[in-house]
């Protein structure tokens, strides 16, 4: 049933730390997900510094899905957003041909508090890479919920056991949330070619697995999973069809190494708008190293 098991590899960024688990040498990508990062959790006082803001920077190629537990981050953009999302949120941003952004901590610098949460960014199939860009914000109260015994859920985007998000989405996929009480239960149907299971809090037994905090189990297809809670937790499981090999280079995703290249140009020459509210400073184009380099974390 399990297939791997990966293990976020944690970076330290000053003011609080993020966990990498996708992309993965061994597993790039689950369905159409190609980037999942874990913020925090970290409880922060105020005046958390500047720096540990995420400058303007560019992206192509894909659909970032911004998800917190606690805490917030305010969205600019060069489509014109300007948009704080709060924990049960999503922001949702489409880059296609191009967009740039911004992601600022304004609120836990005024009044401090905890941050945790997800980044995931999802590649877009290929007749949808050059879409144009655009964003869209969906409250807590948008999203579908599952509410069994001992299970609290969220569907957070795509379609899962005949339910649907409302979140876009341009190829079929699942991104779910559940909040897990000690010893429930929960299935994971095998609607999908690709799945995996990612614990944030607590550990969870996967058809006779212990999974722990911080690792993602990536499933074999063909069969349902059961997903039975050790204490209580806190579980995100996603998945699709996979939209065939992407490069990754930078913030930059694409089926086409010279569109990447391409982007790497753009940004340098400074070809690509910045964000309408946030244009005063931008991230600058590292070197290029080899044919992958991995995204910064909370990029």
């Amino acid at each position: 049933m399990i297939e791997l098991v990966i293990q976020q590899r944690t970076r330290d960024l000053g003011s609080f730390e993020v966990g990498r688990v996708l992309p993965f040498a061994q597993r790039r990508m689950v369905g159409p997900y190609i980037f999942f990062d874990r913020m925090g959790p970290k409880d922060m006082a105020p005046g958390l510094p500047r720096e540990a803001d995420v400058r303007p920077h560019p992206h192509i190629g894909l659909s970032t899905l911004t998800y917190l537990f606690d805490g917030e981050i305010m969205h600019r953009d060069s489509v014109g957003s300007e948009q704080a999302v709060g924990p049960g949120e999503i922001n949702l941003m489409t880059s296609g041909s191009g967009i740039t952004h911004s992601e600022r901590f304004e609120r836990l610098r005024r009044e401090g508090g905890l941050l945790d949460g997800i980044q995931a960014w999802v590649a877009l199939p290929d007749e949808r890479e050059e879409m144009d860009p655009g964003f869209w914000h969906y409250t807590s109260t948008a999203l579908p919920v599952f509410d069994a015994e001992g299970v609290v859920g969220r569907l957070i985007a795509g379609s899962l056991s005949g339910v649907v998000s409302p979140v876009r989405t341009e190829s079929p996929q699942f991104y779910v949330h559940w909040d897990m009480r000690g010893g429930a239960r929960v299935s994971l149907p095998a609607e999908y070619p690709e799945r995996a299971v990612y614990v944030a809090r607590g550990a969870v037994d996967l058809d006779g697995q212990r999974i722990e905090q911080g690792f993602m189990a990536v499933l074999a297809p063909g069969k349902a999973a059961t997903i039975t809670a050790d204490g209580d937790a806190v579980v995100m499981a996603l998945g699709g069809d996979p939209v065939g090999p992407r490069y990754i280079d930078w913030n930059f995703v694409s089926s086409s190494k010279e569109r990447i290249d391409q982007a790497r140009e753009d940004w340098s020459a400074g070809r690509m708008k910045l964000p309408d509210l946030d244009n005063e400073e931008f991230i600058p184009l590292p070197p290029k190293i080899g044919e992958l380099r991995e995204p910064e974390p909370m990029s």
